[in-house]
């Protein structure tokens, strides 16, 4: 029996250890030959017409040829390696839009050299200090007066209740000598007594020709939050606006309302000259002192109008 089984293990055997190119053309194995395309054309055509079988590898070849191959990304080693394991990233992945600095602009530090088109709507108070506002919330949003204080009260309640919850606001004062500053807060203010954190702040001044950055377009300078997001607003229920612990500081107070003070550098950065008050002084009088909020449609949704706790920006 075991002489009778010889033969055919020997067959079997020769059938494994056979080449597979034995099997079928050449063609189908050379180095150049075609995709898996090629192969349902031909691998399993094994009673078909040769010439047939070259004619689609070739028509297959010369597709891939035609094909123009696509610029190659300058990409870092973590984009190539996550496309090696999963592939291109999508656009807009499960219909989701991809986070960045055109959709979420306040989620970066403020521009200082770029300005924000006239929008129409603006009064004329509202068009001079429109250019202020590129690269925030605000750059495509009308604003309103929701607080002055020559017409609500140099107090610290009346500023509250009239700022309160209303979102991202707008700071303009006037000094006593006629110069106009002010700073731009994200978050606005709810009057717990919160560290309000964002990057996204700055303070500005008119530019009056003694600064190099920003004014020769504009007529403004702007500084940026600096040392991190935090205290970009100390909003303290018992005072005005605070930007930092001492950037830029109205208290309000009863004994001086009127009475500002700036000291630049440890939360808002200075000046290009070194300059480190948004002033050119310690502190002033203001004659004036107005916050302007966006416009928003009933119903619409206000960001930052309550507590933020664990807020870590």
């Amino acid at each position: 029996m075991s002489q009778l089984l010889l033969p055919a293990t020997i067959v079997v055997w020769s059938v494994i250890t056979t080449p597979t190119s034995a099997f079928a053309p050449a063609h189908l194995f050379s180095p150049t030959g075609s995709s898996s395309s090629t192969t349902q054309l031909a691998f399993f055509n094994f009673g078909g017409d040769n010439d047939a079988k070259k004619a689609a590898v070739a028509e297959e070849e010369e597709k891939t040829e035609e094909k123009p191959a696509e610029p190659e990304e300058d990409k870092d080693p973590v984009e190539k390696i996550f496309e090696f394991f999963f592939g291109k990233p999508e656009e807009e992945p499960f219909g989701l839009k991809r986070f960045g600095s055109e959709r979420f602009p306040e989620q970066y530090p403020a521009t200082v050299d770029e300005w924000a088109e006239p929008l129409e709507g603006d009064d004329k108070d509202v068009a001079y200090l429109r250019p202020l506002l590129k690269g925030t919330n605000f750059e495509f949003r009308n604003l309103q007066l929701t607080y002055d204080a020559n017409r609500n009260g140099w107090d610290a309640y009346k500023f509250h209740q009239a700022v309160d919850r209303q979102g991202a606001a707008l700071v303009v004062c006037t000094t006593s000598d006629g110069l106009k500053c002010g700073g731009y807060n994200p978050k606005g203010w709810v009057g717990y007594g919160e560290a309000r954190g964002s990057i996204a702040a700055f303070l500005w001044r008119e530019d009056k020709g003694l600064f190099g950055v920003g004014g020769s377009e504009s007529g403004f300078v702007k500084l940026r939050k600096v040392g991190g997001a935090g205290l970009a607003q100390l909003d303290n229920p018992e005072n005005g606006p605070s930007f930092g612990a001492d950037s830029l500081i109205i208290p309000l107070g009863k004994s001086d309302p009127k009475m500002a003070r700036s000291k630049l550098g440890s939360y808002y950065e200075r000046f290009p000259d070194g300059s480190n008050s948004l002033f050119g002084k310690p502190q002033v009088q203001l004659r004036d002192l107005k916050v302007y909020h966006g416009v928003y449609e009933e119903g619409e949704y206000i960001p930052f109008t309550d507590a933020e706790p664990f807020a870590l920006y």
